[in-house]
């Protein structure tokens, strides 16, 4: 069973980061707050970590349209393309927020998505997954977990997550309730901001 590892969003513990760090790092997965809905991850570096994701969500990896989840955007030039002014104004303001963007890949991305032309990136503002990925030091490659009821969308309570991923993560955060909207999708490819998904994240462009 996975680890189940309680954190709080105001002040999370360092050892309690470190021992989610660790997991990750030896190819573990991990299923952790947002400040949208809880996500599943890995590290961005493991190609093993990210065909497991690829197989619990039932997508061939190279085909996956999964997150990049970063801590800032410091190392925005590692996977992306150069961008203009304007494009980084909008990312500037939107981050860290609920949004996730669509921007160019460049050939630094890892080897499995090296097909893909673009990329989703997201800066939650969520100190938990913040702390998380700054002690791994890169990305977390990152997709929303489903709920089976049509009602709800998304799990919103971290015991229930735990019951139903408990046997195929290896660690789950429990952050408190998460939320059950997902992020705004919005695609900075083109001349123009597109957006893809109405979600929690009003952006005016």
């Amino acid at each position: 069973m996975a680890e189940f590892i309680k954190m709080y969003e105001e002040n999370p513990n360092p050892k309690d980061v470190m021992r989610v760090v660790n997991i990750i790092k030896k190819g573990g997965l991990v299923i952790y707050p947002s400040d949208t809905v809880y996500a599943l991850g890995c590290d961005i570096n493991n190609t093993r970590a990210l065909e497991r994701v690829a197989k619990l969500k039932g997508v061939k990896l190279e085909k996956a349209n999964f997150s990049f989840v970063c801590k800032d955007l410091s190392n925005l030039s590692d996977y992306v393309k150069q961008i203009n002014t304007a494009t980084f104004k909008i990312l500037k303001r939107a981050l860290p927020g609920p949004y996730t963007f669509i921007l160019p890949a460049n050939n630094k991305v890892p080897n499995v998505f090296k097909k893909k032309k673009e990329v989703g990136i997201r800066v939650p503002a969520n100190n938990i997954v913040q702390a998380i990925v700054q002690q791994l030091g890169n990305p977390i490659v990152s997709t929303s977990i489903y709920d089976e009821d049509e009602v709800i969308e998304y799990t919103t309570d971290p015991e229930l997550i735990y019951e139903k991923w408990g046997n195929l993560v290896d660690v789950i955060v429990d952050g408190g309730y998460g939320d059950n909207i997902p992020s705004t999708v919005i695609d900075l490819t083109g001349d123009e901001p597109v957006l893809i998904r109405e979600g929690k994240g009003i952006l005016e462009v």
